[in-house]
């Protein structure tokens, strides 16, 4: 393939340019915000399965302590009724005093362990509010981490994305200059070669796999025309001849 010299050191510019490219893609791709945004949001997510658990824990304890409550004041409304039985004197039975009596205190006793269990559920219930409060606030907090952590990463990604713009457009007017099938060849070679389908042949080396060309290849380059798009024998990619090629 042949080339006017003018041409191959335009490859130069557009590989410069596509290196570029390459570099702010790479580096929108691992802004630091990304990783941090993904951990806070595990977390957060972490946190509101604990804060649904704790809100779950004390609805449950509400539903408890209300049947504990209602089971209180149903032992005390008959203990009530046969106090005033009892009271009444309407039970003149010795046998049927006796066993009021008793009965009196069986619901005594059954409501001071009732109200035990009202003691009982209302810390288990305060207890979880006071979780849920805080995993709230926790929530809140990772929440608002990830907001700002958002706000810095699109701030980040706008301005990437503008100079991505910028260069994007150069491009494409470099590459209008390049004559099409010198632009085809390269375009290969850049996508076989990791991103390098031009390099610039320095002090006897290639610049792209940075290997110094042997003997012979230099005599060959070196005796080729100028308008002849020589390639390194090592990574295939296209030398572009400058005055720094040491020939």
């Amino acid at each position: 393939m042949n080339a006017e010299p003018a041409d191959q050191i335009r490859l130069l510019d557009l590989q410069d340019l596509d290196v570029r490219l390459q570099q702010l893609a790479h580096k929108r791709k691992s802004l630091p915000e990304h990783a941090e945004i993904e951990s806070l949001t595990r977390d957060l997510t972490q946190l509101r399965d604990l804060h649904v658990a704790a809100q779950t824990e004390e609805s449950d304890c509400a539903r408890e302590q209300t049947k504990a409550e209602q089971d209180v004041d149903q032992v005390r409304q008959r203990a009530a009724r046969d106090q005033k039985r009892l009271d009444s004197g309407a039970v003149s039975s010795p046998k049927d005093l006796e066993s009021l009596q008793r009965e009196i205190a069986s619901l005594a006793k059954r409501q001071g362990n009732l109200e035990d269990v009202v003691l009982e559920v209302m810390e288990r219930r305060e207890s979880a509010q006071e979780r849920a409060g805080e995993l709230a606030e926790r929530v809140t907090s990772v929440q608002s981490r990830i907001d700002d952590a958002t706000a810095r990463r699109d701030a980040a990604c706008a301005e990437i994305d503008g100079e991505t713009a910028t260069i994007t457009k150069e491009r494409g007017v470099v590459a209008a200059s390049v004559p099409a099938d010198l632009l085809k060849l390269y375009e290969k070679l850049r996508e076989q070669q990791g991103g390098i389908g031009a390099a610039k042949l320095y002090a006897r080396s290639c610049q792209g796999c940075r290997q110094e060309l042997a003997i012979t290849e230099l005599n060959e380059i070196r005796h080729a025309a100028p308008d002849t798009v020589v390639r390194c024998e090592n990574c295939r990619r296209i030398l572009v001849r400058t005055s720094d090629s040491g020939l």
